[in-house]
């Protein structure tokens, strides 16, 4: 699978539309969001509008106005933002669950390149189907506290920002997986940890 820069924009806009929600933002405008991820706007206002089309997102019009999430961040599945818009998972067509379509391969169902492919998808789609919004803006903004790193639309005042934030190399420790692990440990009930 390789994700489109559609794919990695529209989530990008998602994340940042449910970090600002948390962050007592009601909207935000289509040019806050480009600049904070340093995209270009014109790209960014059409992934946007397609968002608002599929019901992810909505506008709301006035001075304050902008974009913000239609519906909670927990109901918007990060496999759903990828399908919609790149289509498929799936590296290969033939390998595809929801946009299927026939290969040159002579013996589809036997092929073994197709077989290893399914797996890839299924892998790839267990993973993105698995994680919401909600649960990728709060490991990010527990992330952002532990590094003392205002988040994008909040102020220093709202936000309990503290030190410097450290230089940092891709460290797979920082993941989101294992980030999610580290907050599901935190909120363990203390009674179910002497049961063990």
């Amino acid at each position: 699978m390789h994700l489109s820069k559609k794919s990695e924009y529209a989530l990008r806009a998602t994340i940042n539309l449910g970090i600002a929600a948390e962050v007592g933002r009601g909207t935000v405008s289509g040019a806050e969001l480009a600049e904070a991820n340093r995209l270009p706007l014109k790209f960014v206002e059409r992934i946007l509008q397609e968002l608002r089309e599929a019901g992810v997102v909505e506008t709301h019009r006035g001075k304050f106005g902008g974009y913000a999430l239609a519906k909670p961040a927990d109901e918007i599945g990060i496999g759903q933002i990828v399908r919609l818009m790149d289509g498929r998972l799936a590296p290969i067509c033939c390998a595809s669950e929801n946009a299927y379509q026939p290969c040159t391969c002579p013996d589809e169902d036997h092929c073994g390149l197709r077989m290893i492919m399914i797996d890839v998808r299924n892998a790839i789609a267990n993973i993105l189907d698995r994680y919401t919004v909600a649960q990728v803006v709060e490991v990010t903004l527990r992330k952002m506290r532990r590094d003392g790193i205002v988040p994008p639309f909040a102020t220093a005042e709202s936000f309990a920002a503290t030190g410097t934030p450290p230089k940092r190399k891709a460290d797979p420790a920082d993941g989101f997986l294992a980030g999610l692990s580290a907050l599901a440990t935190l909120t363990q009930d203390p009674n179910e940890l002497d049961d063990h």
